[in-house]
């Protein structure tokens, strides 16, 4: 046994998980009585009690009566930020302790909630890369992190410098990508990029590419969205555009011309609606923010920091609109998936009042629950696409053979009860149990 982050991790060499309900992440019919053959690292062998057997020298961990399903990814967090409240107080009073502190006690929360591997966007440069190396290397627990560092627009906010780049025209908009590339970032995230030119937005996108990485937009404003589509965005991030009911006629013509183009591969969009969707049920029903998951590897100071924003949920700036935002967030999905974008399950996890141990099942359950998503095409939208609009899809997003072994499990039905995700009763990172 090896503790790690005050777990024990096993380190058999064989592991055969038997007896569940594998959902491999491809969409297809669940396997009943599963067996998965782990090695090490990786899965070598995928099938059922009937005709998989179990080596001898395995062992064996039941999962009779359980889902089982490849590890969440999570593809828009924020490790930088927990819960709290007041951006500009958190953004300068915890800047020195975001990379030994936060954002590794987020990283960790997310891992316990069943989020194997998790795209962050926005953060310094420094710390989003020493955090994702210190998991990569097993020094600290966490998911498979994939970083932006800083976002790119056209100038920070005041105060937000440390993690968001301004660019003045296409040869610091190169160089600055450049920089991130060079520095070894994951993606590249664009925000604001209507109040950039068209040619340096353009440019952004082709540096980041000519670099082997996908870009990130902000779809807030219609305009964002437009200019993200003629550059050729790979992902817009949000369900933007207010109170406003729906997306423009123009946008939507814009999108549905991009998906028809085989050749370019689908196009992406995390909507991040629970947030928002939840915001007033939690408002008047506050119980769940009493929830000590978000506490985990966190400093009392920081703790009651946290409580003391967020006492009065009600109150909060950030969600003064809101009410008049959610009746409009099941139509702009909805606008979505008709015109053929393939929909990534992220959270926004860490704004005001959503912790990253509860933000990526409560997504998964506002698509199922309120949206009427089918639960199949949500758990794709959180293992097998992230994985592929990554570049990762030879390692990561199904329960396959010569696959990472990221596998979670949780008893009973998740197809019929998808919300059973808020509590994970097994985690496998890498072949190892990490829950």
């Amino acid at each position: 046994m090896l503790l790690w982050g005050g777990l024990s991790i096993t380190h058999a060499q064989t592991k055969a998980l038997v007896g569940g309900t594998l959902i491999d992440g491809f969409g297809g019919t669940p396997i009943h009585n599963s067996v998965i053959i782990i090695k090490n690292e990786r899965i070598v062998a995928v099938g059922h009690q009937g005709n998989l057997p179990v080596p001898e020298e395995a062992e064996i961990i039941s999962t009779e009566g359980m889902s089982v399903l490849p590890g969440l990814w999570d593809m828009h967090v924020h490790l930088m930020i927990n819960g709290h409240a007041d951006y500009a107080h958190w953004d300068t009073a915890y800047l020195d302790r975001l990379g030994d502190v936060i954002m590794p006690s987020s990283a960790h929360q997310l891992l316990r909630a069943g989020v194997t591997s998790a795209r962050d966007l926005g953060a310094p440069l420094k710390e989003s890369i020493e955090v994702r190396d210190r998991i990569n290397n097993g020094e600290i627990p966490g998911p498979t992190m994939y970083m932006s560092g800083p976002f790119i627009q056209h100038q920070p906010y005041p105060g937000t410098e440390a993690f968001r780049w301004g660019v003045s025209g296409v040869t610091d908009a190169r160089s600055k990508v450049r920089e991130l590339a060079e520095a070894g970032v994951d993606c590249i995230k664009l925000i604001d990029q209507d109040q950039m030119t068209i040619e340096e937005v353009k440019a952004v996108v082709d540096e980041a590419h000519k670099h082997g990485l996908t870009v990130v937009a902000h779809s807030h404003r219609p305009e964002e969205i437009r200019r993200g589509l003629i550059a050729g965005v790979d992902c817009f991030e949000h369900t933007g555009l207010s109170s406003a009911p729906q997306y423009p006629d123009d946008v939507m013509e814009m999108i549905k011309e991009r998906t028809a183009q085989m050749n370019l591969g689908p196009l992406y969009w995390t909507p991040t609606v629970e947030g928002l969707y939840n915001y007033e049920y939690k408002r008047d029903n506050p119980e769940e923010l009493d929830n000590d998951c978000w506490h985990l590897d966190l400093p009392d100071d920081i703790i009651a920091d946290i409580e003391q924003s967020i006492r009065y949920p009600g109150r909060l700036p950030y969600f003064q609109l809101t009410p008049s935002r959610r009746p409009t967030l099941e139509r702009k999905v909805k606008q979505l998936l008709d015109a053929g974008v393939v929909l990534l399950v992220g959270t926004d996890s860490g704004i005001p009042t959503k912790f990253h141990c509860q933000s990526t099942w409560h997504e998964l359950d506002v698509w199922v629950n309120e949206f009427g998503i089918d639960p199949m095409y949500a758990i794709k939208g959180a293992t097998y696409w992230p994985a592929r609009v990554m570049g990762v899809e030879q390692d990561y997003g199904t329960i396959s053979e010569g696959k990472y072994a990221d596998i979670i499990a949780v008893k009973g039905d998740v197809l019929r009860y998808i919300n059973i995700l808020g509590d994970v009763d097994m985690v496998i990172k890498h072949g190892k149990r990490v829950k």
